[in-house]
């Protein structure tokens, strides 16, 4: 599926080739790094890491990995702690970026110093501390963390319209994790903490029992112009 949907050679050994695709070769894209977590996740090979940052820099490693070795994926690079192109002293995650290509999609061009991707990385739950919300993976009450948070209000991804949050789940289950931010969005609805609707709550569109894995997804309204943005929520149970 992924063949017919973005129509993509291989392009290794080939100086700044010029790819065309179309928008929705960014749902081939996030399937691909969904389809990555169980085998990231299962490699014998992975030393044991709890915390966010290490999970993250193991995550990106292994997909940089495989798209290096996977024709049709091969000219994308991973990179950690990008800055965000908009918000000045902040950084994405995780950030998906050409490799010697130059990409176009719907008429907007990327190059190897442009983000194609932005990706944010969350435990579930979240770590304790003095400073830090349990809701974190939506919002945050002590700072800027909140991860939803970050993009609704444009300070993290404010010159893209999709993006990926991928949850490490490391106690309890999917579901159990789906309804707590069901109950959190609505508590969020009725406060006075920020713009929040029940129409920023995440919708399950997949999920293997096999790989512990579920794909969601949520679109937020933005404000300062912003068009709204689509996030697709990755979560594997650790």
């Amino acid at each position: 599926m992924l063949a017919d949907e973005a129509e993509i050679q291989s392009y290794s050994g080939v100086l700044d080739p010029e790819v065309h695709l179309k928008g929705e070769w960014f749902d081939s894209l996030i399937e691909f790094i969904g389809a990555e977590l169980p085998a990231w996740r299962d490699d014998p090979m992975r030393p044991s890491h709890s915390n966010e940052n290490g999970l993250t820099s193991q995550l990106c490693s292994h997909l940089a990995s495989v798209s290096r070795h996977t024709p049709g994926w091969d000219f994308l690079q991973f990179k950690r702690e990008e800055p965000d192109e908009v918000g000045a002293g902040r950084e994405i995650d995780l950030a998906v970026a050409p490799s010697g290509a130059v990409i176009w999609i719907e008429g907007r061009q990327y190059t190897k110093y442009q983000t194609l991707l932005p990706i944010e990385c969350k435990r579930l739950p979240t770590p304790p501390g003095s400073k830090r919300d349990r809701r974190e993976y939506i919002y945050s009450s002590f700072s800027s963390t909140g991860g939803i948070h970050r993009f609704k209000v444009g300070h993290h991804a404010s010159a893209h319209v999709r993006a990926v949050m991928v949850a490490y789940i490391q106690e309890k289950d999917i579901r159990t994790w789906a309804k707590q931010l069901d109950r959190w969005i609505d508590e969020l609805e009725m406060s006075l903490e920020g713009d929040w609707s029940l129409e920023d709550k995440l919708i399950m569109t997949s999920q293997d029992s096999v790989s512990k894995t579920a794909l969601f997804r949520s679109t937020h309204m933005r404000g300062l112009g912003l068009k709204k943005i689509r996030i697709d929520h990755l979560w594997i149970e650790m």
